[in-house]
């Protein structure tokens, strides 16, 4: 569990693929990076997502790690998501793999 962060996530199921309209349309409150807008958690594959790409998102500071992993960790609950990682740090704050996107 993250340590006391209080999270920003709320549940804001939308139904399908989401554009960029559609991303850029959705509360922060939806985010798990919510003051970049970045990682979505709207589903239990946006979740799964998250977590893979967690170490992709640049210019954050450790602040905003803790506080995304915090909205991960909420989101993985309410959507029946299983995070074996107790903490931001296992997944990494540089990127593993290169995705200019992000």
């Amino acid at each position: 569990m993250a340590t006391n962060t209080q999270t920003t996530w709320r549940p804001h199921e939308v139904e399908g693929e989401l554009s960029t309209a559609d991303k850029n349309r959705l509360p922060e409150t939806v985010f798990a990076f919510p003051a970049k807008h970045k990682l979505p958690l709207t589903d239990a594959e946006h979740v799964r997502n998250a977590l893979a790409r967690f170490d992709q998102v640049k210019g954050v500071s450790d602040d905003q790690r803790d506080l995304a992993f915090a909205n991960i960790q909420a989101a993985a609950r309410h959507f029946g998501v299983d995070v074996a990682e107790t903490h931001w740090h296992q997944l990494g704050r540089r990127p593993h793999t290169q995705n200019p996107a992000h």
